[in-house]
């Protein structure tokens, strides 16, 4: 979708009637969002009760330390068994399609309703990824010398890979993934960063249903991640004073395994608070990672190949620091030991601590589910996170994904009352999974197959989009804390507020005015199924609300969108579109809808 230019963003749709009632319903959801969203956003589902008493630890199955042995058999985790899906209807359904897939379709509910979430789940992990989205890129001519220094192709894959690939539950995953081990092609030094991202996004896809041992090995010996992090390169201390690189050693214990103070199983700071590293600790593990490098390559030349940013770094054991290291969990690697086996001990040490559980567990129901997960919530995933599985690995991220999804608190009940919602559950949708609904009910295709997305996460249009974050973390963090609000008074965190702001809300607005009537850069939608459906209103807009909304629009919202859609005349084609537009964008607009629960 390339920029149509100030004048149509802020333009309504070619021949809208009902021109007053859209952009009214508009101006009120904008000034609604904040304060409705913040009613939303507490703990999913957990009703504001008192967590059990912390029974004395006992005897218990292997990842489940700190529950008393009765505890440890109430929990399906601990029996090795795993907490089923409830039965789906079609709201239920579309919910579980917002949360684990990339927004509802028909056909996609239909399956679910009949086969039933458990099916759907396995069917989806069974599923192999696409084509390489690597070698798309090449295909396309993106490898073309003139693009070597900056990191053109890289929204048109992505943007192209999220809107049509069946995988939906790995693409989301990886999409929530991508935003907690964070690459960005912002701030890497590097020519050919737009293959760089596409490497680390094929990375996680390939690792989001493995092991996190497995995932956190591959993102640690990622060229994207050794140059964006700056890990590559990094050796021993020398007499001229130079010293191991510590970027990579700190942000992968705060960032991507561990955290900052010292959790509890069910994600609380343990008390007395203690932090979990020192400064000592963030040294000591970067000398663990002096000596990986990309061999024979050099990122800082465009005129080379860059097939490297694919695999793996290589060690150079004349620049490692050979002297013995303390890891995290206290244990020495003794001098002398290979790099290699020195990054795994490391590696293992970060993996089998007792916050990575909870740590981990809590930032996927985060980007999955909602922004403040009840301390039970989150010890039922730390607990499936910590279970072996049969390989006798911990931090198996499929069944952790089925724990997050399959949750009884992941869908609770929707109830349109004043309180109902006020700490039960909720997130704030994040923009980039707005425009996916949309792309993906609307079918939207590229006419001339280049699917030519443009960089999206100006304020102008989605201020958000994959693989763009401007900095290490994300473009918000997990306990973002909106200032001087309700939520701010109640202790809670709205990560995606971080974003929200007038400039975005509006921003985000006027881009679907400009887009939803005909597409642009050669991206049109198909909206044949909905155009049959214009000659009947309130059943446009019953289903739409549906696939789009999931049950999350009042009775009282649906009423007014009904008769903003139905005041529409359509005596030619052109307002049948309209009509079909108006539901669209009046849905995507609401504060009901901005809000996922």
């Amino acid at each position: 979708m390339t920029d149509t230019g100030d004048g149509a963003r802020g333009a309504a749709p070619p021949g809208a009637p009902a021109q007053a009632e859209a952009w009214s319903l508009r101006r009120s959801a904008m000034a609604a969002t904040a304060s409705l969203a913040g009613s939303v956003l507490g703990a999913c589902g957990g009703g504001g009760s008192p967590a059990p008493p912390r029974a004395e630890p006992s005897a218990v199955p292997p990842g489940c330390t700190g529950l008393s042995a009765a505890a440890a058999a109430a929990e399906p985790a601990c029996r090795g068994a795993a907490q089923p899906f409830e039965a789906m209807t079609r709201e239920r359904a579309a919910r579980l399609l917002a949360q684990g897939g990339l927004g509802a379709t028909p056909a996609e509910v239909d399956a679910l309703v009949r086969d039933g979430a458990e099916a759907w789940f396995e069917a989806q992990v069974a599923m192999a990824a696409p084509a390489s989205v690597w070698d798309w890129g090449l295909a396309m001519g993106f490898n073309n010398r003139l693009y070597a220094r900056g990191d053109f192709g890289l929204d048109r894959v992505v943007w192209r890979r999220l809107s049509t690939a069946p995988d939906v539950l790995r693409q989301r995953v990886v999409l929530a993934l991508s935003e907690i081990f964070v690459v960005s092609p912002l701030n890497m030094v590097a020519y050919w960063k737009q293959f760089a991202c596409l490497a680390w996004w094929e990375l996680l896809e390939q690792h989001c249903f493995g092991s996190f041992r497995s995932l956190l090995q591959a993102i640690t010996l990622s060229p994207a991640m050794g140059v964006y992090l700056s890990m590559r390169g990094s050796a021993r201390a020398d007499e001229q004073g130079r010293q191991p690189d510590e970027n990579y050693a700190r942000e992968l214990m705060q960032l991507f395994t561990i955290g900052l103070d010292a959790l509890q199983l069910d994600g609380t700071p343990s008390t007395p608070q203690q932090a979990t590293y020192s400064a000592d600790t963030v040294s000591e593990l970067a000398r663990v990672f002096t000596g990986w490098d990309v061999d024979g390559f050099n990122p800082l030349d465009p005129e080379g190949p860059f097939d490297y940013l694919r695999q793996p770094m290589d060690f150079h054991p004349e620049r490692h620091d050979p002297g013995a290291k303390r890891l995290v969990d206290g244990r020495v690697v003794p001098a002398g030991t290979p790099g290699p086996a020195a990054l795994g001990m490391a590696l293992d040490a970060l993996c089998a601590h007792p916050n990575v559980g909870p740590f981990i567990a809590r930032q996927l129901i985060q980007r999955l589910v909602c922004s403040n997960p009840s301390p039970d919530y989150v010890r039922r995933v730390a607990l499936v996170f910590n279970a072996a599985d049969t390989n006798g690995e911990r931090g198996n991220l499929a069944r952790v994904i089925h724990a997050v999804l399959a949750d009884p608190e992941a869908r609770p009940e929707i109830r349109h009352t004043a309180a109902a919602g006020a700490l039960t559950d909720g997130k704030l949708r994040e923009p980039i999974l707005r425009l996916l609904h949309w792309l993906r009910l609307a079918q939207v295709r590229s006419v001339d197959g280049q699917w030519a997305f443009p960089d999206l996460s100006g304020s102008d249009t989605l201020g958000q989009a994959p693989l763009r974050a401007p900095s290490v973390f994300n473009f918000f963090r997990p306990g973002h804390v909106p200032v001087g609000t309700d939520m701010a008074a109640r202790g809670l965190v709205a990560p995606e507020f971080q974003i929200t702001n007038e400039s975005t809300v509006m921003g985000y607005a006027n881009f679907l005015l400009a887009v939803m009537p005909f597409g642009a850069g050669g991206l049109e939608p198909d909206y044949a199924r909905w155009l049959a459906l214009a000659d009947t209103p309130d059943t446009l807009v019953d289903q739409l609300a549906l696939y789009l909304g999931a049950g999350t629009l009042s009775p009282s919202t649906v009423s007014t969108i009904r008769s903003a859609v139905g005041s529409i005349t359509v005596a030619s084609d052109t307002e049948r579109r309209n009509r079909v537009v108006a539901a669209f964008f009046l849905i995507m607009t609401s504060p009901q809808y901005l809000v996922q629960r």
